[in-house]
């Protein structure tokens, strides 16, 4: 989450205007994350978040994200619900932005997760998967094998910047990933963008999951690499700690077990994820504005974990 786009105090009452919440009584700019512009929106009924959605989200995508966050609802999974306006619609349009208020969840995102956490997380994103299993909706990974070439074509100077000879690891990463990536895994909605700071807790139990504005259609094990990428490194150094993956994935698998083909692939998966979010920070890393009340991430973090995953063998270097 984070604020790009400003809104004032007469944009904010109008468009509150269409809603039966009441004018606000609290208005403030969230600074975490890249994606949007997010707001949290309090009202003598209750507190939201207040989304405007910027840079890569694709307005023809919007109906697809609302209808996941409503299904999963109907499922009774733990995810806020968009609000709907008095004309029955969620979808609004905010100081020339896509714009939508969700419902505030309760609990806390985690810094630091610990093996229990890790579990629960395991068994939370299988719960998903399966509450999504007969959503209607599709929508292809924008982001996956075949967009990654172009997106670091004119980055390798920015790659070197960061680490001197970066651009040779990442170039010969790319040819491999493009010639290994495996195809007809088990596939469905994925949320594709589930890291700590995504998912609320309390103690060790999984009470919330946000920010659905990847979600797309694509293998199930995919989904799985980004949550071991995100939740099993220790800090930034590229340390991967397989108490956690084994958690994680003994987690997952209590719900739905994994297929041979999955586990077999599952380095692949873990690698790639770890390139696409390398490529995405790369890019927010130069072209996030300076004043913008955001704090782009270092993508050091994912060159250190795609180091990991060019040693990984198979399925029992991530605590399988």
């Amino acid at each position: 989450m984070a604020v790009y786009t400003e809104v004032d105090d007469k944009a904010l009452a109008d468009f509150l205007a269409d809603f039966d919440l009441g004018p606000a009584i609290a208005f403030k700019g969230i600074a975490e994350g890249v994606e949007n512009s997010n707001y949290l929106l309090e009202t003598a009924k209750s507190r939201f978040i207040l989304t405007l959605f910027e840079k890569r989200v694709n307005e023809e995508d919007l109906p697809y994200f609302m209808g996941v966050m409503d299904h999963l609802a109907l499922k009774g999974f733990p995810a806020p619900l968009p609000v709907k306006a008095n004309d029955g619609k969620a979808l609004r349009t905010l100081c020339g932005r896509p714009a939508v208020i969700i419902t505030f969840l309760t609990g806390m995102s985690l810094s630091r997760p610990n093996v229990e956490q890790c579990r629960d997380l395991g068994i939370g994103l299988a719960k998903f998967h399966d509450a999504l299993s007969d959503y209607s909706g599709s929508r292809k990974n924008s982001l996956s094998v075949d967009a990654w070439h172009p997106m670091f074509k004119g980055r390798e100077k920015e790659a070197n910047a960061i680490n001197a000879g970066l651009t040779s690891h990442i170039q010969s990463d790319l040819d491999e990933l493009k010639a290994n990536w495996p195809k007809d895994l088990p596939s469905g909605v994925i949320h594709a963008d589930l890291f700590p700071d995504n998912a609320f807790f309390l103690d060790d139990k999984l009470t919330g999951v946000i920010d659905f504005y990847f979600a797309c259609n694509d293998a199930l094990a995919y989904d799985i690499a980004i949550c071991l990428n995100a939740w099993c490194f220790e800090d930034s150094r590229g340390e991967y700690n397989v108490t956690k993956g084994r958690a994680m994935l003994a987690g997952y698998q209590s719900i739905r077990p994994l297929e041979d083909a999955e586990k077999d692939a599952l380095p692949i998966l873990c690698r790639g994820a770890a390139m696409r979010f390398f490529l995405t920070r790369l890019v927010d890393w130069a072209d996030t504005p300076r004043d913008a009340l955001v704090r782009p991430k270092n993508p050091i973090e994912y060159a250190e974990k795609l180091g990991f995953h060019r040693n990984a063998k198979g399925f029992f270097d991530y605590g399988g």
